[in-house]
């Protein structure tokens, strides 16, 4: 049956071995003829799949595998066994020790790693039940409360959302150079659309379109349908901190100094300039935004510097102290409606304001 499927014999990865354990079983069930166009079926799954994963997450994945094979080697155990007990286990050893320098790691990262360390098991064959990872997420979610008992706050917590004031002393702090044009369209568009450090990374010229009534961005590099989409950005009232002008002023001055090559719709929109100020032909990647916004914003004195996702929290947060719709803003940043993410950074300023209580007594 095997060679009338093509089939290898016995291969040693568990996944390919299942995989062709599966086949013979359609054979067997279907014919050989069936089994083969159902194995190509697989095949386009698996590379459909491939194909939608985002390259951030397929590094999340690769991640938490090392980290997997770090607390299997510190517990002497195998590292493709995905029972309970294991998962329990990496769980306690993650908070208690499991970062490389020996300390813990907040719940959230904890979270993440599991998670993606049962996707690796999977993936190499090993079977791994709802029911235990429940457990393995239920021990997890049990000790973070007893970290907070004893007060601990570990992890970075939520970075400092921009908001008006910070836009306007950003803006007043760049200098009249390229960089500091691109640096102020850089930050004034970006919070307009809520954007992370890898939208505008992955903008091309021709994905922001001049209106009459502002800009249009076409930001697909999201992960979600929600996420991809058309922003529409208006012109501002106060110019100082405009979107569109900070845009039109960039993009007019860097053809102007570098050459009408740069007005191509396939060319990056936001270009990446050495400390000299020579453009180096490429765009900005997701790393130099983020370290370009922590630099704009420390340029600029805000209290707390700015983070690579402080621009999608301020949009989110400063939209709903203006009364803004949920709903308007969901789609404006490319969240679900009623996204908890979207919920989290509609930030309360200090509790007093915005209180459940106030008032009703």
């Amino acid at each position: 049956m095997t060679a009338e499927l093509g089939l290898l014999p016995s291969p040693t990865d568990p996944a390919a071995a299942e995989r062709q354990a599966l086949i013979v079983r359609w054979a067997e069930r279907h014919g050989v003829d069936a089994a083969r166009r159902l194995a190509e079926a697989e095949d386009l799954a698996d590379a459909v799949a491939a194909e939608i994963t985002p390259d951030n997450t397929v590094d999340t994945y690769g991640k938490s595998w090392r980290v997997w094979e770090r607390f299997c080697a510190a517990a002497s155990l195998p590292q493709l066994e995905g029972s309970r007990g294991a998962l329990v286990a990496f769980v306690a050893w993650m908070l208690r020790e499991g970062q490389q320098n020996g300390q813990g790691y907040a719940a959230t990262s904890a979270s993440t790693h599991l998670a993606a360390a049962v996707v690796g098991l999977r993936e190499r064959g090993v079977k791994v039940s709802g029911d235990d990872q429940a457990g393995a997420r239920a021990a997890l979610a049990g000790l973070a409360v007893k970290l907070l008992q004893a007060g601990e706050r570990r992890g970075r917590g939520q970075a400092a959302g921009a908001d008006i004031d910070g836009l306007r002393a950003v803006a007043r702090a760049c200098p009249d150079t390229l960089t500091g044009d691109r640096d102020k369209a850089l930050v004034l568009t970006g919070f307009h659309y809520a954007s992370r450090s890898q939208d505008p990374a992955g903008l091309l010229t021709g994905d922001v379109i001049l209106h009459p009534r502002g800009l249009v961005v076409a930001v697909l590099t999201g992960k979600t349908k929600h996420s991809v989409r058309n922003a529409k950005i208006r012109y501002a009232d106060d110019p100082e901190i405009c979107p569109v002008r900070a845009w039109t002023v960039y993009r007019t001055r860097l053809v102007a100094e570098h050459g009408p090559q740069w007005a191509d719709p396939s060319t990056p929109a936001f270009v990446s300039i050495d400390r000299w100020g020579h453009v180096t032909g490429g765009g900005m990647v997701p790393e130099s935004v983020t370290r370009a916004i922590k630099r704009i914003s420390m340029r600029a004195g805000v209290p707390i510097a700015w983070t690579g996702h402080s621009l999608r929290i301020g949009l989110a947060s400063v939209a709903r102290r203006a009364g803004r719709d949920g709903i308007a803003i969901a789609d404006q940043g490319g969240w679900a409606r009623h996204s908890r993410s979207m919920l989290g950074y509609m930030q309360r300023d200090d509790g007093w304001d915005d209180n459940a209580s106030a008032g009703l007594a």
